[in-house]
């Protein structure tokens, strides 16, 4: 895929994490499709879940992500892998997660389909 292609991503994933520094349930499930699952260590969910964790407020106080890149998974799919580093609301330690997105470009713009995240120190080469 093209450069601008994994910057449109990135921004899209960017909005996603956004989201979750100011609580704004709306903003997190009009980026995620009706069907989208996340796969995460504690569990699988579905997008009213992802966005139902931000009716208290926000989860996250600050994000950065990083070694991104873009994997062609056909026409309209695209999948996104990226190193997340970030910190909770109320910790005090940065966490770091591997996550991969996949995103589905639909009536020219793209909703996330699917997501899974890695903690960073899982084992996995």
């Amino acid at each position: 895929m093209a450069e601008v292609e994994l910057a449109e991503l990135l921004c899209m994933e960017e909005k996603v994490w956004q989201a979750l520094v100011e609580g704004d349930a709306g903003a997190d499930a009009a980026l995620l499709a009706p069907d989208f699952v996340g796969v995460y260590p504690d569990g699988i969910a579905g997008r009213d879940a992802h966005a139902g964790q931000l009716s208290d407020g926000p989860t996250v106080e600050r994000y950065a992500l990083g070694m991104a890149r873009v994997v062609p998974v056909g026409g309209d799919h695209a999948m996104l892998i990226y190193r997340a580093r970030y910190r909770r609301v109320g910790a005090v330690a940065d966490e770091v997660m591997y996550v991969s997105s996949l995103w589905q470009r639909h009536g020219g713009t793209w909703r996330n389909i699917f997501s899974q995240d890695t903690p960073e120190g899982s084992g996995v080469p």
